[in-house]
């Protein structure tokens, strides 16, 4: 199967917490909301904790039918049976993510605001890359800005998935779907909802192509 067609949709991200049975409950809810990828990310959390973690989510995601990505850490996609792993700029390089994972499993990259590094990336062999903040971040309030004209100028050069990330809320997350984006990721506007839910389900039906009357 081609990788890249498994990204699209609503990709939704985890926040950082030790609350491990707090966590899982919440991704359940965005799984259940429409949540179509679900990216462990926690940057806090110790070794001990991020294995316990990323061993629950995977197997929620295994009943959900949904594809389970690992941040920053490779050895961690590989020990819990992940669908992928998703690399920033001072993790292993895309090249030998690929080769320890196979073509059997998702490799996705950060590109932040760099069109050449997106290219690289999938020269490499990574199945999708994602540019942001494409808007102000909660999660990551200094993060570099992705302008949106990145977004339909690498439609034109990559063939494979493009993913925008960076202050999608249910409110702005249907603008992007004309600029050549395949998913959308979202973290706060999801896991920081008193109705996460109901937040998935908003952002996933703003995603939706529009029905024929």
């Amino acid at each position: 199967m081609n990788q890249a067609a498994r990204v699209a949709g609503l990709y939704a991200v985890t926040p950082d917490t030790t609350d491990t049975s707090r966590l899982a409950g919440m991704a359940r809810e965005v799984l259940a909301g429409g949540a179509r990828l679900l990216q462990y990310r926690n940057k806090t959390a110790g070794k001990a904790l991020r294995q316990e973690q990323a061993h629950a989510l995977a197997q929620l995601c295994r009943e959900a039918g949904v594809p389970f990505i690992v941040n920053d850490h490779l050895d961690l996609a590989m020990e819990t049976g992940a669908d992928g792993v998703h690399l920033g700029r001072h993790d292993v390089s895309v090249a030998e993510a690929r080769y320890r994972l196979g073509s059997g499993r998702i490799v996705g990259a950060s590109c932040y605001d760099q069109l050449t590094l997106a290219i690289q990336a999938e020269r490499a062999g990574a199945d999708y890359i994602a540019f942001g903040a494409i808007f102000a971040s909660s999660t990551k309030p200094d993060a570099t800005n992705a302008p949106l004209d990145l977004l339909t100028r690498a439609r034109r050069e990559l063939r494979i998935a493009i993913v925008a990330i960076g202050g999608v809320t249910p409110d702005n997350a249907a603008s992007l779907l004309g600029l050549g984006v395949d998913a959308v990721a979202a973290c706060d506007a999801l896991f920081g909802s008193d109705g996460c839910r109901q937040a998935a389900e908003r952002m996933a039906r703003s995603l939706s192509p529009p029905q024929p009357a």
